[in-house]
């Protein structure tokens, strides 16, 4: 049997329903925040929170999947030191993979139409699958035990089955998914419901299960894309699958939920269940208004400042294991500074270290350079803030397990 668009309404909740629930109240809160955010960082800061971000968001990605390769194991793959064990390593090689999408696809910068498209999806599992080892590439069909390599960037060529739900055929994919990109594009949808249709679409793709293996992975990161060409900018600054990792559960249980038939006549028109879609979208705009929220407060000037204090003060009473060495307090001063404005001239660098002597003051710049805390692109460069892991539990506390 054929499927067509139609199968996977309601694509929104009716005007009705909408106006007897919290989303569009929620999703108007979560396009003032998320601005606010992006309003509260200068735009060199944000560009070094969202690439220390983007281990954070492959981990916990990773994490819903059953990888739990920890943010220091990341790092330590990105530095290209492996775990001798083949199956750790192997999931270090996908949790990179995963970070590499991402940066892949900030540098792309793709348009509306280009995040509102098959080809954006296909080129998301693409990149991702084709930095994977062979062994992460294995499918077994549980029912048959055969195996089958995952192709990057191809639909997938037979019918499957996800729990109890069986998406479409394989030969309906090409056309659907035509559908599917045409009816969320944001130019159908106004004001508060472009941010709802992207956290229905959420649902509505995995629903479609498009590819043999990493639907959710690349789903996850067609999402944060999609709210970002929506106009949610400070996207990446903070994750949504932090929120989603954390209560795993509920999330599966509610993509679970969506996946069921309309529930009597008091449950919309469509094939697919309203109020289960009202319960989805509900969630998912939970978790982004608790993430923008948790890392808006972080990020906080005075709140920021003290810890970045806290973090000089831990320097100089050996609390940093891996930094034996102290620091003046007045690193606490250039540090913070340098997160304000985005980056330092070293005049003004120099200046704030309030050091009696120049060959003081230039040590001290020297020191919180050697250690990752400031970078430079040259000798004469600006000098920026930075987000070490020795530094990042202080920064961030309780971002991730294990920083």
């Amino acid at each position: 049997m054929t499927t067509s668009i139609l199968d996977l309404a309601p694509f929104l909740p009716s005007h009705d329903a909408l106006e007897k629930s919290d989303l569009p109240d929620k999703a108007l809160d979560l396009k003032g925040l998320a601005a606010g955010l992006a309003g509260q960082l200068h735009p060199i800061t944000a560009a070094t929170v969202r690439a220390h971000m983007a281990v954070i968001n492959s981990y916990y990605s990773n994490l819903i999947e059953g990888n739990r390769t920890r943010p220091y194991e990341i790092r330590q793959a990105q530095r290209g030191d492996f775990s001798t064990d083949p199956a750790a390593r192997d999931l270090q090689q996908e949790s990179l993979a995963h970070v590499q999408t991402q940066e892949l696809l900030s540098e792309r910068h793709p348009s509306v139409e280009e995040s509102f498209s098959p080809a954006i999806l296909r080129w998301l599992h693409e990149r991702f699958y084709a930095e994977l080892p062979e062994r992460r590439r294995i499918v077994r069909d549980e029912k048959s035990g055969e195996e089958e390599i995952v192709e990057p960037g191809h639909y997938r060529q037979r019918t499957v089955q996800v729990g109890q739900h069986i998406p479409p055929a394989a030969e309906d994919l090409a056309g659907l998914l035509d559908r599917f990109f045409d009816t969320y594009q944001p130019g159908r949808h106004s004001g508060t419901n472009k941010i709802i249709a992207v956290m229905a679409a959420h649902h509505r793709l995995v629903w479609i299960h498009p590819f043999l293996d990493g639907n959710g992975r690349v789903t996850r990161l067609w999402t944060d894309q999609a709210l970002k060409a929506i106009g949610l900018d400070s996207v990446g600054v903070w994750c949504l699958n932090r929120g989603l990792a954390r209560s795993a559960d509920r999330y599966k249980l509610l993509l679970h939920q969506a996946d069921q038939p309309r529930q009597g006549t008091r449950d919309g028109r469509g094939p697919l269940s309203e109020t289960a879609l009202i319960g989805f979208c509900d969630y998912m705009l939970d978790q982004a208004l608790d993430q923008v929220g948790y890392i808006r407060d972080l990020l906080k000037l005075p709140s920021l400042q003290q810890r970045i204090q806290g973090y000089v003060q831990a320097r100089n009473d050996g609390r940093v294991p891996t930094r034996p060495e102290p620091l003046k307090p007045a690193a606490a001063r250039v540090l913070f500074a340098a997160f304000q404005a985005g980056e330092l001239e070293r005049s003004e660098a120099l200046e704030l270290t309030g050091q009696h002597s120049d060959r003081n003051a230039r040590r001290l710049l020297s020191q919180l350079r050697d250690d990752g805390l400031l970078s430079e692109t040259s000798n004469r460069s600006p000098l920026r803030w930075q987000i070490p892991e020795h530094a990042e539990s202080w920064y961030f506390p309780e971002l991730a397990p294990g920083l």
